[in-house]
């Protein structure tokens, strides 16, 4: 194998790495995970550094998110050893190759992958690139009548979550908070309301839910998901 076919291919797994990893933070974000916690953990599997953090119990609290989280450890491992094999192939070539080649052979792919990957950091191009996600996902797993969660964090047993009230359950429709026994009876705390016009503030006693509305809360996730009768989804 010359330089020149090594480099690019190198250069070429590199990219691959880069959309693979991609792809499974669009999955975890399917499964309602916030997308800068995903992309952390999707990256810290795939290189199989073992850095975990308290985050990393998020992957584990149903049973896609572990049979997602299995197979991108699974495909890191193999992946991992198709890259060394390639870098490794690379050395060897450089037996056979002269300066120049070797220069020009290795350079001009790797800028290729570098150019590529810091033009789809840039923001207008980056913020495309997620309303196209956005869109297909939509499309896959569009229902106007589910209710969505996205799990933001563990607080000691319970859990930040945000839940998108496509329909205020029947049990909290047209009830004030202070009646609708949510602190009282399941121990769930609102802390943020998120009304369609994107004005935010702080719920009170008069407080009534209705659709369209997020709401950040605190309390038992398996809780909160069957109180709000959520769904985990793209949102």
């Amino acid at each position: 194998m010359n330089i020149y076919v090594s480099a690019s291919l190198f250069a070429l797994l590199i990219l691959i790495y880069w959309i693979i990893s991609e792809i499974f933070t669009m999955l975890f974000r399917f499964i309602g995970l916030p997308e800068e916690k995903a992309r952390f953990q999707v990256t810290s599997m795939l290189t199989g550094c073992g850095y975990t953090t308290r985050e990393s119990e998020m992957l584990l609290s149903t049973r896609s998110r572990r049979r997602l989280t299995k197979a991108v450890i699974l495909f890191g491992y193999v992946f991992n050893i198709s890259v060394v094999s390639a870098f490794v192939n690379v050395f060897l070539s450089l037996k056979e190759a002269q300066f120049t080649s070797f220069f020009f052979g290795l350079l001009i792919p790797i800028i290729s992958v570098v150019l590529l990957i810091v033009l789809i950091r840039i923001k207008p191009v980056r913020a495309a690139i997620n309303h196209v996600i956005e869109k297909i996902a939509g499309s896959i797993v569009k229902s106007d009548s589910v209710n969505t969660v996205l799990l933001i964090d563990y607080i000691g047993k319970g859990s930040i979550a945000q839940i998108t009230l496509k329909n205020v359950p029947e049990e909290l429709a047209e009830k004030e908070l202070a009646k609708s026994g949510l602190k009282e009876r399941y121990h769930i705390l609102v802390m943020l309301i998120e009304s369609k016009d994107l004005k935010i503030e702080a719920p009170n006693a008069h407080t009534v839910f209705k659709p369209g509305d997020k709401l950040t809360v605190f309390g038992d996730y398996k809780t909160i998901t069957h109180v709000f009768n959520a769904k985990e989804r793209f949102e």
